[in-house]
């Protein structure tokens, strides 16, 4: 979210983001090397999406992990047009997985980056849009020889997108990365209340309602215009409703759930949520990590510099679990 911003979709719904790193904060590596890197895409219908796929050099097939992107106008590295700067957090992971031994594939959403051209209008556009976009780029890759496993990794409204793919299309393994435990119209509840007025809050949860009843909602209060304007409305009522953890307990795969304790997006009710959906699921907390996986402290205000700051690197708590869950998916 855009510091100052009160209300927003999703991505954008904090009065506040950002970090400051803590001491000792590594500075960014050198660039991958080019002969690593492919510019990939892949057509859905009438539209072409964009993305880049990072293979590490080996003589074996190895683990390929196909990252999906958090809401709003996030790109395939991880940055927003609502922020100044970059904290390039998607392509420091597949920087560091790729020294791992461990490819990425990462694409720009629809409307968003070189992706921009199959942009739907905004009417259109629903949650199973994303989750069939999803589901063409792991069909393309499934049985790629360079590659052993397939494991979705989803990040913020991706890991719900990854979920929801998993059950369609199933990888080996499934990793949600500050993903929300509960249905989208009881996060907003919680963060609007954070934010604005309990009056405000009483119209938004009024409108929700009407919404996941399935109906269009109207008299919409100035200040949640951005929230639940007419065209998007069509979406929310796709997305409010939906149960991340319900949905989680139907799928079988290893599966991982990743929080930090600096999150000021989602919050630990929902880290336990997922994690308790169903048994034999790995829990990763690393404290003092924040919503775009970089060292913070838990103080909002304090957290400005990592949302714009591709200097400041990944939590180095991060990588070794994440690893090693990666490393001992066996192929389903």
């Amino acid at each position: 979210m855009k510091p100052g911003m009160r209300v927003g979709v999703w991505a954008a719904m904090v009065t506040a983001i950002g970090t400051t790193a803590l001491a000792g904060a590594e500075k960014a590596s050198a660039p991958v090397a080019e002969d690593l890197v492919q510019d990939v895409q892949v057509v859905v219908g009438v539209d072409t999406l964009f993305g880049t796929l990072v293979v590490p050099g080996s003589t074996k097939p190895v683990p390929l992990v196909l990252v999906f992107a958090g809401s709003g106008p996030t790109d395939r590295d991880g940055n927003t047009t609502l922020l100044k700067g970059k904290n390039d957090c998607y392509r420091m992971l597949a920087d560091s997985l790729r020294e791992r031994g461990i490819a990425t594939l990462r694409y720009d959403k629809r409307g968003v980056g070189q992706s921009w051209r199959a942009s739907k209008s905004e009417s259109e556009l629903k949650l199973g849009t994303y989750v069939d976009d999803a589901m063409v780029w792991a069909r393309t890759y499934r049985h790629d020889p360079r590659f052993k496993t397939l494991i979705y990794l989803g990040h913020s409204e991706g890991a719900l997108i990854a979920t929801l793919a998993a059950k369609e299309q199933t990888p080996d393994a499934l990793v949600l990365v500050a993903g929300a435990g509960r249905p989208a119209k009881d996060v907003i509840h919680e963060q609007l209340r954070r934010s604005v007025s309990a009056e405000i809050v009483r119209k938004s949860d009024a409108i929700t309602d009407t919404l996941v009843a399935g109906k269009e909602a109207f008299d919409i209060p100035p200040i949640l215009m951005s929230l639940y304007r007419p065209s998007i409305q069509p979406y929310m009522r796709s997305w409010l409703a939906v149960d991340p953890a319900a949905e989680l307990k139907s799928i079988k795969v290893p599966t991982m759930v990743i929080w930090g304790t600096s999150d000021i997006q989602i919050s630990r009710d929902d880290f336990d949520r997922l994690a308790a959906a169903r048994g034999g699921i790995d829990k990763l907390l690393v404290t003092n990590m924040n919503h775009v996986l970089k060292p913070t402290l838990e103080d909002p205000m304090a957290q400005m510099s990592s949302y714009s700051d591709s200097t400041i690197m990944l939590h180095p708590h991060l990588l070794p679990p994440l690893t090693k869950f990666l490393r001992g998916v066996k192929r389903s």
